[in-house]
């Protein structure tokens, strides 16, 4: 299905069908990623259990940098895709210019700060020895590809705001596929070590912008930006950064709120920890058909919203929410019913049975949270694609921040409540939160879209 078709489909057809076709691929690509993750961390944890946990011990540095350009992205999809909507391809493809450009911009300085403040960095984490020495050679080559995974996001967010959701998840297979083969090469064959993992992962993001550059300038695209005597305009840059500040923060709010969140659930215990991990690990599994349709639900908000069909985003909206929750209350019954198989297959090791048993207790819990969880997803989705991210943001922060980690910290030190206290937060945020979200919703705020005003000019109303 070309560009054409696809945003055809994503205004007029049926929404049910709409919200398949632009959602498998992202659950599939998903998948695909968590797959690579899993296969990546069994080949650097062959050379040894400190260099397995620095790749781990420094996920939340990278995480923070690269923030702004996920925020950058998000931008992209909600401004690129309201103007395919309303038939604005002209402007899209200037912004789509400004949007790489600024990405270039920022991504530069962010692999030259974050290179040289590297060692400076861990050392305030507070690694000492082969942990500070393996982190930093990890950190550091992970820092010299932020330009590439900042551009690999704008074209993220060019395929998905034109409702191309399919090539990503090829090109995300291909390079996953790829990199799993390079590890061990450079690892083992190149005899590189841990900083042999992050050179495949730098060469795979290489061949991949390389790619993605020939396809975003095909005849085909609707978008296909040009720096053709290219100056950065203030007015669109100004309004990216609108769109894009909000989603930036909350991202690297979230980031920062899990590091505390995990030093807190860490000082209950290493098989606390364990148990947090693994069931964790389950249900984002399970989730990704959610997660995949609060994805979908950004384009379709974006372009029908630029098209002034509130009516059918709203239609949309409900649509999303019922697929989300059925798929969610499925893999509640299947987690409830089949609760013990499951833990017992994640964790083969029964050296620690209390590991087990908090595992046990904390996926009865999140279970029946799994359901808000998938709303959660859709209320992103209504927030981004409508450019609204200031609410996404404050779901992002305040499920953890004014939620989860106030009650953890008040059913550890004022009450009697051990480990059930973290299980009962997690899943009791995630319906506060989504009680927030459903309030902003019917409010309507977010249906104020972002709209064309002059030449080059698109402000939020």
């Amino acid at each position: 299905m070309d560009s054409r078709n696809r945003k055809k489909l994503i205004l007029e057809g049926n929404m049910y069908k709409v919200l398949i076709t632009l959602s498998v691929p992202i659950m599939i690509n998903n998948l695909i990623q968590t797959l690579y993750n899993l296969i990546d961390g069994i080949w650097v944890s062959k050379i040894g259990s400190t260099q397995f946990a620095a790749t781990s011990f420094v996920w939340p540095v990278s995480f923070l940098f690269i923030s702004l350009g996920i925020g950058i992205s998000i931008a992209g999809t909600a401004i690129l895709s309201q103007l395919i909507g309303g038939g604005k391809e002209k402007e899209a493809n200037k912004y789509a210019s400004q949007f790489i450009a600024l990405s270039l911009v920022t991504s530069v300085v962010f692999a030259i700060i974050g290179y040289v403040l590297t060692p400076l960095i861990v050392r305030i984490m507070g690694a000492t020895g082969d942990l500070e020495n393996y982190s930093i050679i990890y950190l550091k080559i992970s820092f010299l590809g932020t330009p590439l995974v900042f551009l690999i996001n704008n074209f993220n967010s060019i395929m998905n705001a034109q409702g191309n959701t399919v090539t990503p998840t090829m090109l995300g297979g291909i390079s996953a596929i790829l990199n799993a083969i390079l590890d061990p090469i450079f690892i083992f064959t190149f005899n590189l070590g841990i900083g042999g993992a992050a050179f495949a992962t730098l060469l795979c993001q290489a061949l991949l912008c390389v790619v993605i550059i020939k396809i975003v300038n095909k005849p085909t695209s609707i978008i296909r930006p040009s720096f053709k005597g290219f100056r950065f305009d203030r007015e669109m840059i100004n309004n990216i950064l609108k769109v894009a500040l909000p989603s930036s923060i909350g991202q690297s709010g979230s980031a920062l709120g899990f590091i505390v969140l995990n030093s807190f659930i860490a000082s209950y215990g290493t098989a606390t920890m364990a148990a947090f991990g693994m069931v964790n690990r389950i249900t984002s599994l399970i989730m990704q058909p959610a997660m995949g349709v609060g994805a979908a639900l950004t384009t379709i908000v974006g372009q029908n919203l630029g098209m002034n069909q509130i009516k059918r985003v709203k239609d949309g909206f409900y649509k999303a929410v019922k697929f989300t929750v059925a798929f969610s209350i499925i893999g509640c019954i299947l987690l409830i019913w089949k609760d013990d198989e499951t833990i017992n297959f994640f964790m083969q090791s029964k050296d620690n049975m209390d590991v087990i048993t908090q595992g046990m207790t904390y996926l009865k819990y999140i279970s029946f949270s799994m359901p808000l969880m998938g709303i959660f997803s859709v209320l992103q989705g209504i927030f981004q694609g409508s450019g609204h991210t200031k609410y996404s943001m404050a779901m992002e922060i305040g499920r953890l921040w004014f939620v989860r980690l106030p009650m953890i910290l008040i059913f550890k030190y004022f009450t009697n409540i051990n480990e059930e206290g973290i299980w009962f937060a997690m899943s009791f945020s995630n319906l506060i939160i989504c009680i927030y979200g459903y309030m902003i919703y019917k409010s309507g705020k977010w249906e104020r879209k972002i709209i064309k005003t002059g030449e080059n000019k698109v402000v939020t109303t």
